[in-house]
């Protein structure tokens, strides 16, 4: 019970409102909404990025980051993933020291980002650009069709921000038992993976060959983007998906579950994973 009181301590914030009914004011109160602060990714010195968060696992947002980015796949490529100590403003910096000398063009990232600030990958383009960054995925997972139906209810009772601002999205990383594993809020979906990820890179479990990851909302580009760079070959969700994300998805492996709901599923992609009479 703590650590949902943290959670909702940390991704929330209590402001003032005035309650309407009919166009007339009922009252003037307050309301819990949902946390959104900038949040800087330093690595080795440089400024790499900022991405707009709701704050909390602030270090799995980042390592999920570097993951999904192409910048990491292990735990061992890293030294360090800390908030910066001192000042007023650390709790919003977080700097990573990579193992040994980096071959990354760390300055090119950083434009590319800052270019792109509303959201890791938007903008860089193409299905090539992200099968460079992770080619496709050999895996030999298949679910039933029956598998997902219960997964939508599990995320749903660990939403405990959500459930206080109805603000956040969020995303569960599920096993081949349907057992959740964990599940992250935040107010970017994107986000929402990358914490889910970067505790799995945490707990040394990348790849997540055989998992499956639920978002609640829409499965765009970048989506499937981040499941493949953490070899993870099944995505569902409660919406929709774009056509990019159905074009990557095909193309890198990956099965799209979307429209999920109690009586029925709509598969996208990788078919082939979703074993059906």
């Amino acid at each position: 019970m703590n650590e949902q009181n943290d959670a909702i301590h940390e991704g929330s914030r209590t402001v003032e409102i005035a309650r309407l009914r009919h166009g007339k004011s009922v009252e003037v109160s307050v309301d819990r909404v949902a946390h959104e602060e900038p949040l800087e990714i330093q690595v080795d010195g440089t400024s790499l990025a900022v991405v707009m968060r709701t704050p909390g696992h602030d270090l799995e947002l980042v390592s999920g980051f570097l993951v999904t980015e192409g910048i990491a796949s292990s735990s061992r490529e890293l030294i360090s993933v800390h908030h910066q100590s001192g000042g007023d403003d650390d709790a919003n910096v977080v700097r990573v020291n990579l193992a040994g000398e980096s071959p990354l063009d760390l300055e090119s990232l950083r434009r590319s980002f800052f270019a792109n600030s509303s959201c890791g990958v938007c903008g860089k383009g193409s299905l090539e650009v992200a099968l460079r960054v992770a080619p496709p995925l050999d895996d030999s997972a298949r679910f039933e069709p029956g598998f997902f139906h219960s997964l939508p209810e599990h995320l749903r009772k660990a939403q405990v921000v959500f459930e206080e601002t109805g603000g956040l999205h969020a995303a569960g990383l599920f096993d081949a038992e349907g057992k959740l594993l964990v599940a992250r809020e935040d107010v970017g979906r994107h986000n929402a993976v990358d914490k889910t990820i970067g505790w799995a890179l945490r707990k040394d479990l990348l790849p997540l060959t055989g998992h499956v990851l639920l978002v609640s909302g829409r499965v765009s580009f970048e989506i499937v983007q981040k499941a493949l760079a953490a070899r993870i070959p099944v995505i569902a969700a409660l919406s929709a998906p774009t056509s990019l994300a159905v074009d990557l998805a095909r193309e890198s492996g990956i099965l799209l579950v979307a429209f999920l709901r109690e009586n029925g599923l709509n598969g996208y992609g990788a078919r082939e994973r979703l074993l059906t009479s």
